[in-house]
């Protein structure tokens, strides 16, 4: 009498699925590992980005409007609102009309030298609010992991020069032509120059550096 054949599988058959099915894991594995790590740098890029558009913004809505203010009333002397070096700035500008801070602000744009350097905004009413009120500043971080940060000043050093780029822009009576923005992270990651014009900037002598009369 013949013996009914057995429909298990063989030790060999059992051994070659398991390791099919350990290839099928490190396969699948590698693709989630690899997509996580794209998803991950997309995610990167994307922060990257926005951190340069809302970096971008602030300067371009705030530097252009720069007002050629005197300060008569914070201190014993009298001295002009723009005082520029080369990784500090001091300027007064206002906030849309849409913004809860309403009236002139005074900017202090400076950049912090320490083990996480940055770049931290400093905003105070230009004006006080009330004789007896302390003056309301909020100071914020613009910008984290900064290697380096410089302003640049287009405009005349004396009144009977050319105007050109400076480091630095104080104990003047004016505001420069242009403003530029260079800005260097620890990643090496590119970022663009920034150059924007003032708007109330005093016409000068016309230069074939920036074209302006």
């Amino acid at each position: 009498m013949l013996r009914k054949a057995s429909t298990g599988f063989t030790l060999i058959e059992v051994l070659l699925a398991m390791t099919l099915l350990g290839i099928m894991m490190v396969l699948l594995f590698s693709s989630l590992t690899t997509g996580a790590e794209s998803w991950n740098r997309g995610e990167q890029k994307i922060a990257e980005v926005n951190s340069k558009a809302v970096v971008y913004q602030f300067f371009k809505r705030h530097l252009p409007a720069a007002r050629p203010l005197w300060d008569n009333f914070s201190g014993d002397e009298r001295y002009f609102s723009f005082q520029g070096e080369k990784n500090k700035l001091t300027f007064v500008s206002t906030f849309p009309a849409s913004a809860s801070r309403k009236g002139l602000q005074k900017f202090e744009i400076n950049f912090i030298e320490q083990d996480e350097q940055s770049v931290n905004v400093a905003i105070s009413p230009f004006f006080p609010t009330t004789e007896d009120k302390q003056w309301q500043k909020e100071e914020v971080v613009l910008l984290e992991s900064v290697r380096d940060f410089k302003f640049s000043y287009f405009g005349q050093d004396t009144p009977n020069q050319e105007p050109s780029w400076l480091d630095q822009w104080q104990e003047k009576s004016d505001l420069p032509l242009l403003i530029k923005v260079n800005i260097l992270l620890e990643d090496d990651s590119y970022w663009p120059e920034i150059i924007l014009p003032l708007k109330l900037a005093s016409p000068q002598v016309k230069s074939t550096q920036g074209g302006f009369e």
